[in-house]
């Protein structure tokens, strides 16, 4: 129902949203974690998720875990980290690959005011070769103990609330980063939700 009340509210989130920092999760095979990420991404004002995925269920949503976050985020399907990572680096995106490997610097050295996406792997396995080759940076968050990966929402959580911090610090929230015409579309379309 568009009443006053939801207009002010949906305008009001969708003028925070940030349309040039994406998380990107590649082959994730747990749907739980997945959908964890949605709901922490939609928190921090992420618009686009993309997610790569070979099989043909990308990602099924768990309405229970996301508590509908999904239906304010526009999630995008690839069958491979190169049509993914291709569109992105045409935009101007810098694509930052997590992994715990050599040549991976901080999280927090990273110009997230830049347009970044930021891709995570599945917690088993971490990110395909082809998705770290395909990246511009590799970042990792430090670990101290002897377990050496954390759960993947939390570590989406993390890095994004990061990027949030220093787009907050820019004043990246204060004004629409959507086009007119994506703010209108997306608008008309969330009061439909």
């Amino acid at each position: 129902m568009r009443t006053p009340e939801r207009l002010a509210r949906v305008n009001g989130v969708l003028s925070r949203r940030q349309p040039d920092l994406r998380v990107v999760l590649e082959e994730i095979t747990n749907a739980h974690n997945a959908n964890a990420v949605l709901r922490t991404c939609d928190a921090a004002g992420v618009l686009h998720v993309d997610v790569i995925q070979s099989g043909p269920d990308p990602l099924p949503i768990n309405n229970a875990v996301t508590t509908r976050a999904d239906k304010w985020l526009e999630i995008h399907h690839h069958p491979t980290p190169g049509e993914c990572y291709a569109p992105l680096k045409t935009a101007g995106f810098q694509i930052a690959a997590t992994h715990l490997g050599e040549g991976a610097i901080p999280y927090t050295s990273l110009d997230y005011s830049r347009p970044t996406a930021i891709v995570f792997g599945n917690e088993r396995e971490g990110l395909s070769v082809a998705a770290r080759e395909g990246a511009d940076v590799l970042i990792k968050i430090p670990m101290f103990g002897m377990v050496q990966s954390l759960n993947l929402s939390v570590s989406v959580g993390i890095i994004l609330y990061e990027a949030v911090r220093q787009r907050f610090g820019r004043g990246f929230f204060e004004s629409r980063r959507l086009s007119p015409e994506e703010f209108e579309e997306t608008l008309d379309r969330w009061l439909d939700l």
